[in-house]
């Protein structure tokens, strides 16, 4: 038993904000029906490494789906997918605003049919305002909402996130938004129209930089891995690496002079007295809790912090994180078996829950897998099916490779 059994998802998304969002739905046991277009498929499949043929970042973020080759260009495909999204509880797209509209796909169209249908548009900028049209990726978004301005180091070029922040918060976001949607019809109400933005969704999470503008008009600019209001909480530098440290209330720091730095005396110094004569003091600080940290490794200082309750840890990179013995015990990197790749490693869902735990069940499908499926399942024969797949309707590539050799 899963949270959503039973939910139908429409997904023509691509990429990662919408596949993202959707892959999440699925993990919780949403039917997530991806259409695709025909023989490229999402955008993603394009992207390296190749594993067989088959893109392992599509594979990363597309499990627990299944796939119809679909030509929306069509009257016939357009057909399809008209009788798909009458028996679906949820849709989400995420191309730019109006082509949905050119596609007699949008909102108003298709709810007319299907009044209980939750539809989210994901865009660059939202269906509103001045930038409606523009196209927008995440480092478009990043650039927008001052992402690339306060990343980074101290005078250094502007600096994007290491991640695509701004997808994932907007597939996020997503979620959020198309749950309390589902809540809002399973207490009543009907369906509607949900409009979310790589923007707006990475905006929303400036929580303290908003607060210190519209509070002082300060403007946020990169301090590299130091906090904007509080310290010591950032990294340093140790004999073999770095480690973090949030030593920043007055608990907290008293804990991180005596016991963990064995410094007492910077508990006198006037420079380090409250938190707002460290936050003054900055550059003199890092100096001397460097002084003291660069004598040991990184793993003697994580055993110190650990030792005194003191938040910290190390600063891995990305492929000892993979291998960290916590992260294994969380079970956030799994195996599935992929019909090309053959054995390969995704990351688990992040949300643990003692009832209906979210799982991976199924590797992310080959471009049309599932096609003649989905249109068995709305009562076409397979007479019809062949005369579609003739016509350039529908597609699926096994099938098609089979049929070359």
């Amino acid at each position: 038993m899963l949270s959503l059994d039973g939910l139908k998802v429409i997904d023509l998304t691509r990429v990662l904000s919408g596949p993202y969002a959707t892959m999440v739905l699925a993990d919780l046991g949403a039917d997530v029906l991806k259409i695709e277009r025909f023989p490229e498929g999402d955008d993603s499949r394009r992207l390296a490494p190749h594993i067989n043929g088959e893109s392992y970042c599509f594979a990363s973020a597309n499990r627990n789906k299944r796939s119809v080759g679909l030509e929306l260009k069509s009257e016939r495909g357009r057909e399809i997918a008209r009788a798909l999204i009458r028996d679906a509880d949820v849709l989400i797209e995420n191309f730019r605003p109006g082509v949905t509209e050119r596609l007699g796909l949008d909102f108003d169209t298709v709810s007319a049919d299907n009044t209980d249908l939750i539809y989210c548009s994901i865009t660059g900028f939202g269906q509103t305002g001045p930038y409606r049209l523009r196209p927008g990726y995440d480092i478009i978004a990043q650039g927008i909402t001052g992402f690339l301005r306060m990343t980074g180091q101290p005078d250094g070029k502007p600096t994007k996130v290491g991640i695509a922040i701004n997808d994932i918060a907007a597939g996020a976001t997503a979620v959020q938004g198309i749950l309390a949607a589902y809540i809002h019809r399973l207490k009543g109400g009907g369906g509607q129209y949900l409009d979310l933005s790589l923007v707006d969704s990475g905006l929303a999470w400036t929580i303290w930089e908003s607060a210190a503008y519209f509070g002082a008009q300060e403007v946020p600019e990169p301090t590299g891995t130091r906090h904007r209001r509080t310290a010591p909480y950032q990294t340093y530098r140790t004999k073999d690496g770095y480690v973090t440290m949030g030593g920043n209330n007055p608990r907290l720091w008293q804990k991180l002079c005596e016991e963990v730095l064995e410094a007492p005396e910077l508990l006198s110094d006037p420079r380090y007295a409250e938190l707002r004569e460290r936050m003054q003091h900055l550059d003199e600080l890092e100096q001397d809790v460097e002084a003291v940290l660069t004598t040991e490794t990184t793993d003697h200082w994580v055993a110190k912090l650990d030792a005194a309750g003191v938040p910290g840890g190390p600063v891995l990179t990305y492929d000892q994180t993979l291998a960290n013995e916590h992260v294994l015990a969380r079970e956030m990197v799994q195996d599935v078996d992929h019909p090309s790749i053959g054995p390969m490693k995704v990351l688990g869902p992040a949300i643990k829950m003692s009832e209906t735990p979210p799982s991976v069940r199924t590797a992310a499908p080959w471009l049309g897998q599932h096609t003649d499926e989905a249109l068995r399942e709305l009562g076409y024969d397979d007479d019809t099916i062949e005369t579609l797949h003739a016509e350039g309707v529908i597609y699926d590539r096994d099938r098609d490779d089979k049929d070359e050799a």
